[in-house]
């Protein structure tokens, strides 16, 4: 059973990344990935080191910092499109990460705001909320689509607490990827972390 650790503290918000936090949707993304890459001239497989390093980065930018990695010259404009298009097919595969919607449940019952913060684009993210149910749950979701500056730019975060009404100190993020630590540090907000299946970087 996976086990998130919450820090004392008496919060008024509380902000979700989506893909790896409220859903396991990571290995879904990296087989979407491996795909998309592979029909732009990456000649073997994709590395999931590489892959889980960049959790939270928006979808073009990841693109653009793999086929650096190797030596690929491609139109991120073209892979963000096959990529989304193959992760959107793929959907149907993920499940819940459980304790984490639990306590978005709790909180919302408490009459606490919620939010999601994610990196995706905003189609896609409202889609994983729909298909695993909790759309209904998030009234304020941000996406790489509102802010110029993703993850691990604090942008999202402090749009994400500015809409909820909570003051940006008063909000706890939850998150799997190390830039999205780093976001919310960078907004001064405390984070919990959310065990992917990918190592967490210090």
């Amino acid at each position: 059973m996976l086990e998130i650790r919450i820090p004392a503290g008496d919060f008024a918000g509380y902000i979700f990344d989506c893909d790896g936090t409220l859903i396991d949707s990571m290995p879904v993304h990296y087989r979407a990935w491996d795909a998309a890459m592979r029909r732009n001239g990456l000649g073997e497989k994709l590395s999931e080191e590489l892959f889980y390093s960049l959790g939270g980065v928006p979808t073009r930018r990841v693109a653009e910092l793999i086929a650096q990695h190797y030596g690929l010259t491609i139109d991120p404009e073209v892979v963000f499109h096959q990529k989304e298009d193959l992760f959107m097919e793929m959907l149907a595969d993920v499940a819940l990460i459980e304790p984490v919607v639990a306590f978005a449940r709790r909180a919302v019952a408490e009459g606490k705001p919620v939010s999601v913060a994610s990196g995706g684009p905003r189609v896609v993210v409202q889609r994983s909320l729909e298909l695993a149910g909790l759309a209904p749950l998030f009234q304020v979701v941000v996406t790489a689509d509102d802010v110029v500056h993703g993850k691990p730019s604090p942008d999202m975060f402090l749009l994400a607490a500015q809409r909820m009404g909570v003051e940006p100190a008063q909000c706890l993020v939850f998150e799997d990827a190390e830039p999205g630590h780093r976001a919310a540090e960078a907004a001064g907000m405390p984070s919990v972390h959310v065990p992917s299946r990918g190592p967490r970087v210090k």
